[in-house]
C-alpha cells in the first residue's frame, strides 16, 4: 500500500475523537451477534460419527516383564535398562 507523506496529519484530538466514534460503532457491531446459549445443551445436541461405544469391551492382551525391562518407582512406567538411572532406587534417567 503506497503512502503520501505529504498529506497533511491528523492531530491527536482528531485522531483521539475518530478513534472513540470507531470503538463505539464496533462495540456495538460486536454485542448484536451475541446469542445467550447454555454450552452444555449445545455439546449434548451434537452427536460424533462412530461415538456409540456401549457395546464395545476393550481387549488387552499384558505381557510378562522381559529380562531388560524395569518399572521406574517414581513414575511406574516400564522403561528398557539403558533408561535405569538409579539401580538402587529404581529410577528413570526421566525422573532423576
Amino acid at each position: 500500500m503506497a503512502t503520501d507523506y505529504d498529506a497533511p496529519r491528523k492531530t491527536d484530538d482528531e485522531s483521539s475523537e475518530e478513534s472513540i466514534e470507531e470503538l463505539k460503532a464496533r462495540r456495538h457491531d460486536k454485542n448484536s451477534g451475541k446469542v445467550d446459549e447454555d454450552e452444555t445443551e449445545a455439546a449434548e445436541s451434537f452427536e460424533l460419527p462412530g461415538a456409540d461405544l456401549s457395546n464395545e469391551e476393550l481387549s488387552v492382551e499384558v505381557k510378562p516383564r522381559q529380562e531388560d525391562e524395569f518399572t521406574c518407582m517414581s513414575c511406574f512406567l516400564v522403561h528398557h535398562r539403558s533408561q535405569l538411572a538409579d539401580e538402587k532406587n529404581m529410577i528413570c534417567r526421566d525422573c532423576v
